[in-house]
């Protein structure tokens, strides 16, 4: 008789309705593990299910923490994997209980860029893992001589920091060949107003509202620069997105970016320097200035850790692993 698959549930606080991080993370997972295991998302665990041979992947160390708890009280650590967002890692589990909780519940960490082990206590570092997400390669397109177009992708809210984003179009305002699209939901309705204002208020600026994914890979594709100006991120998929277009990336210097970019890389400004993110993009704009080649090859540099091959692989080790915990009790 033929063996069943054995089963993974992937537990993420947003299915595809969100279309958010947390979503694009759990449905690659998904398919990367479809070939060798039965794997269901749900929000929540337990779900109705039958879970006999199940293993866990949570997402989010506390909007999870009830399933992971659950988890926990059936099977222990065994066969428990909890991947840390952005704002676990630089938000939550310095104060949340739930969060801390899921720290010490699971059997596996999983952190999504190279820095994010430096936030968690030394007795977790063994059994910590990076794994870079991925996206596919698209080819990198020429762009205009004529004029600079940035473009930043991110929702309207705190943790994005779109103000930065829009002090430096005020800025810009009088440089007629330096342009910025912003694409972005009005999460936050007090940022969707001060965004409207500033398109108002400066013509080279268009707030563009909540865009499908592939438009948005798209714009990404013909972009001169991606702008990221958040103040945390677990591992930001639209670096990856930009990176595997061969468009470079201007970013906070955050532990989330840096972990994804490199400690060299050049195109770094301080979190909330307006200032510094309008230098940057008129140095890039600037003709006898080469920063902007130069940050088209370290972002080239940096794409390789990106693939969907890689992340395949990482992704299938995790779920060998928890198979094996498994086994062993």
């Amino acid at each position: 008789m033929k063996k069943s698959p054995e089963k993974i549930v992937i537990v993420t606080p947003a299915l595809a309705d969100a279309n958010n991080g947390n979503w694009q993370t759990a449905w690659r997972w998904q398919h990367f593990l479809a070939p060798l295991y039965s794997t269901r998302l749900v929000k929540t665990w337990p779900d109705g299910a039958a879970d006999a041979d199940t293993r866990m992947i949570a997402l989010h160390a506390r909007r999870s923490a009830d399933s992971i708890a659950a988890w926990h009280a059936r099977h222990g650590s065994n066969g428990l994997a909890v991947v840390l967002t952005g704002t676990d890692l630089y938000r939550d589990i310095q104060t949340d209980a739930a969060a801390q909780r899921s720290l010490a519940l699971a059997g596996q960490l999983v952190v999504l860029q190279a820095l994010g082990e430096h936030m968690l206590p030394a007795a977790y570092h063994a059994k910590t893992r990076t794994i870079y997400q991925s996206a596919t390669a698209r080819k990198a397109l020429s762009k205009s001589p004529r004029r600079l177009r940035a473009l930043m992708v991110g929702h309207l809210r705190e943790e994005k920091s779109p103000e930065t984003l829009l002090v430096a179009a005020r800025l810009l305002a009088g440089r007629k060949d330096i342009f910025i699209d912003h694409i972005g939901a009005p999460l936050d309705p007090a940022l969707a107003q001060a965004a409207q204002a500033t398109m108002a208020a400066c013509p080279n600026y268009r707030w563009l509202g909540g865009r499908p994914h592939e438009e948005t890979r798209r714009r990404i594709q013909r972009a001169h620069l991606l702008i990221h100006t958040s103040r945390m991120e677990g591992g930001a998929h639209v670096i990856i997105e930009a990176a595997v277009s061969g468009t470079p990336v201007l970013a906070s210097r955050i532990d989330g970016n840096v972990g994804m970019l490199g400690e060299e890389y050049a195109g770094y400004f301080d979190w909330n320097d307006a200032a510094g993110l309008a230098a940057l993009l008129s140095q890039c704009r600037d003709a006898q200035n080469d920063l902007l080649s130069r940050l088209a090859h370290q972002t080239v540099a940096r794409a390789g850790l990106f693939t969907p091959a890689s992340e395949c692989a990482k992704v299938r080790e995790l779920a060998l692993l928890l198979s094996d915990s498994m086994v062993l009790t």
